[in-house]
């Protein structure tokens, strides 16, 4: 029996009759993900103003940046009475994942030039899982999905912080109404779905316990990037504990937390 490797093969795309139901299928979905982000802008245009920001700033972080964990982070950093510059660098670190949500887009958006560039601003959570959720039924699907999403989510993400920002602006100081600790509440929230398992919750607790120390010892807004160091740490020390080859593993056990690294995995664990 060979054991070559395969070459991966390309998705099967829809015949022109199936294409219209594949095609009103992955519009709707994206439309629907674009209503749902656009109503949650509004959170962010009351946040932005309530932290200190002028509307015409709140909506230039929304069109400019244009991520909603990024854009809670550095309102989240400001409110707190941090330094813009500090509420940069957290966003910054959060907005970092798209850079590899592009690399992964790369082969199925095709894009180059000018469609290049604007792909890379709408290249967020939201627009890669419709593109990716889509890949399977073909390469146009795939592609629908990312421009659907993320031109629907562009416009009324923008529209509604828009919107956030005048309403809140209208009702004056937001501390007479608690609303100063929106933000951080936000983004908590924004937080909890992605503690899935220990090590995540591992993680958020050290982060926190090392925020909370630093809080006395350096200028606000600086704890949260102080407590980034957290994760990076645990990386790094998962990265160095020795892989153990499978049929070793089946004689002897695994040891506890130990993975295989990428590229050498079972495929009956997953793989690739």
């Amino acid at each position: 029996m060979s054991t070559e490797p395969t070459e991966p093969t390309e998705p099967t795309e829809p015949t022109e009759a199936s294409w219209r139901t594949v095609r009103a299928s992955v519009v709707r979905t994206g439309l629907g993900v674009g209503v749902a982000s656009g109503a949650y802008a509004l959170s962010i245009g009351a946040l932005g103003v309530a932290a200190g920001l002028s509307i015409v700033q709140t909506c230039a972080l929304s069109v400019l940046v244009f991520t909603g964990g990024s854009q809670f982070a550095f309102v989240g950093v400001v409110a707190g009475g941090g330094s813009p510059m500090s509420g940069a660098a957290s966003a910054v670190l959060l907005g970092a994942r798209n850079g590899l949500y592009g690399v992964r887009l790369v082969p199925l958006l095709r894009v180059s030039g000018g469609r290049r560039l604007v792909a890379a601003q709408l290249t967020i959570d939201e627009s890669t899982a419709v593109a990716l959720a889509n890949e399977d039924r073909g390469r146009r699907a795939g592609q629908l999905g990312f421009w659907v999403t993320g031109l629907a989510i562009f416009l009324l993400w923008n529209l509604g912080t828009l919107v956030g920002a005048v309403v809140g602006s209208a009702v004056g100081d937001p501390r007479d109404y608690g609303l100063d600790a929106a933000a951080p509440a936000a983004f908590l929230a924004l937080l909890a779905p992605r503690l899935r398992g220990p090590t995540e919750w591992t993680a958020a607790v050290l982060a926190a316990a090392v925020a909370l120390v630093a809080v006395p010892l350096v200028p606000a807004g600086l704890p949260v990037l102080v407590a980034a160091g957290v994760p990076v740490v645990m990386v790094l020390r998962h990265r160095e504990q020795p892989y153990v080859d499978a049929s070793e593993r089946d004689h002897h056990g695994a040891p506890e937390g130990s993975e295989a690294p990428e590229g050498h995995r079972p495929a009956e664990e997953g793989g690739r």
